[in-house]
């Protein structure tokens, strides 16, 4: 067969060692979907693919088996799927219009956990609204709290859900569960003096703990939502490192304007000869300058009063 690779893989099909076989990656944003869309996923294996099914580690399903000649069938068959999931398309029956940007991933959030700050699911599909599609690389997962299950610090933007804790002192039985809890499992910024429990605002981290640990209901979650956002982290060969915090106590608007400002930064100064026209945002930021990046990051961006920017990042990693 005669096949135009650059097509294919934009249409979200993988070519593989083996010579006219490809396989079909679906997006999952917030790695939530509905069961009943796992049976068209073993459908389409079933009829079009080798039977079995890979879970990427992008919280995707990837397909593997297909001949090149029935991606059409395949696309025709992801409609549904692509419908039920929200996801954004140019045509309908073609299948995904773009594979650059890749899923947006989170942790299960406060839908079922009790450490979870947010809805991760939730703001995991409103950015991929936003984002998708697009040919850019670019890399977003969001956890719910500092204990980051999902390895967020790996990824372009790395989301932490944050809370600012109020306490009841009314409520307050003087037990300690949070001292003692926050000294042990997090940065010891609560105190007991004078029969109350004192919280130190400059090294409060806002995971909740205290939250979670109090019998009497004395310490809540904020109404207001705020985020650690984390940046440039990264695997693969050239300087691995984790991802450094740009900005803490950030609302979710700022949050997103930040990562659509970063997609015009990159087509103004992605180099054009990167290898598969694809570069990662940090090497990117590593040519130009962090202040060149947080120039056009922060464009017509409106911080709430809680947030703290960082003047200057530096990372560090491992250098081969």
């Amino acid at each position: 067969m005669d096949i135009n690779t650059k097509a294919l893989k934009k249409n979200a099909f993988r070519v593989t060692k083996k010579r006219g076989i490809t396989s079909s990656r679906i997006r999952v944003p917030g790695g939530h979907l509905d069961a009943k869309y796992l049976a068209k996923i073993g459908e389409i294996a079933e009829k079009f693919g080798d039977g079995s099914v890979h879970i990427t580690t992008r919280q995707g399903f990837e397909i593997t088996g297909i001949e090149m000649k029935d991606m059409n069938e395949v696309n025709l068959m992801l409609q549904g799927l692509i419908e039920g999931l929200d996801i954004n398309q140019e045509e309908e029956g073609k299948g995904y219009p773009a594979a650059g940007t890749r899923n947006v991933t989170s942790c299960i959030g406060n839908r079922v956990c009790p450490f979870a700050n947010y809805d991760t699911t939730a703001f995991a599909q409103r950015i991929e609204k936003m984002i998708f599609p697009d040919d850019l690389h670019v890399k977003v997962a969001l956890t719910g709290c500092p204990n980051d299950c999902l390895k967020v610090r790996q990824h372009d933007f790395g989301i932490i859900g944050m809370t600012e804790p109020q306490y009841d002192s009314y409520r307050c039985i003087g037990c300690q569960a949070c001292v003692t809890n926050c000294k042990k499992r997090a940065t010891g910024a609560l105190k007991f003096e004078n029969f109350k429990v004192v919280r130190d605002h400059d090294k409060c981290i806002g995971c909740g703990e205290c939250v979670g640990k109090c019998p009497t209901g004395a310490w809540t979650r904020s109404e207001e939502k705020y985020y650690r956002l984390a940046i440039m982290g990264r695997s693969g060969k050239k300087n691995p490192r984790l991802a450094e915090d740009f900005i803490i106590w950030v609302d979710e608007e700022s949050i997103k304007k930040i990562i659509m400002n970063t997609y015009e930064y990159v087509r103004e100064y992605i180099d054009k000869d990167a290898p598969g026209g694809k570069e990662h945002i940090g090497y990117i930021v590593d040519r130009t300058g962090f202040q060149e990046f947080k120039k056009w990051a922060l464009k017509d961006v409106e911080l709430g009063p809680k947030a703290i920017l960082k003047d200057n990042v530096y990372w560090s990693g491992i250098r081969y």
